[in-house]
């Protein structure tokens, strides 16, 4: 019985690590930078299994590394504005309730902290990594559904999308 306890307790540790590996491994499709004004925001990387973007659908990986101090108020109410300019407060009934996950989930970022949101096998889930020093993204908060997923992701890469030169360069565009 022992055996099968510490078994047990490994994987419970040890998963959540091993899960991030296998994103982490995927082909990068492209990257860019937000800056506002003479400032960098953040860094950003869109990853897919096979370095190519095929679409909301597929299996891909969003990394965000911060270059300031953010609250996370902040990363909502910018989350919020989005949204708002996408249409999706609108259309989408339950993008109050997602605020209100993200504001439960959500840490404040300084320089160097990293934000990824994974999605796959139709499901997302937020990782969190404080610094390139820390070997391992640590999860945040539950699995998201599909559709919450879509919206989020949306931010950056729908054709709508407040950054049209960042989404270009996050498919694989040209720079």
């Amino acid at each position: 019985m022992k055996p099968a306890l510490l078994m047990l307790l490994w994987l419970s540790v040890f998963a959540p690590a091993a899960s991030a590996a296998d994103w982490l491994a995927w082909r990068k499709v492209g990257d860019a930078t937000l800056t506002w004004g003479p400032f960098t925001v953040y860094t950003s990387q869109l990853r897919t299994p096979d370095g190519r973007y095929a679409g909301p659908l597929q299996d891909q990986a969003l990394i965000i590394t911060y270059k300031r101090q953010i609250d996370r108020q902040d990363l909502i109410d910018a989350t919020r504005e989005q949204w708002q300019a996408q249409g999706i407060l609108a259309r989408e009934a339950r993008s109050q309730a997602w605020l209100g996950m993200l504001d439960n989930i959500w840490p404040d970022v300084a320089p160097g902290t990293q934000l990824a949101f994974v999605f796959r096998e139709n499901q997302g889930q937020f990782w969190y990594r404080a610094s390139a020093r820390q070997k391992t993204f640590t999860p945040l908060g539950p699995r998201q559904s599909a559709e919450f997923s879509k919206n989020f992701l949306a931010i950056w890469l729908d054709p709508r999308t407040q950054y049209p030169e960042l989404r270009q360069q996050l498919i694989g565009g040209e720079k």
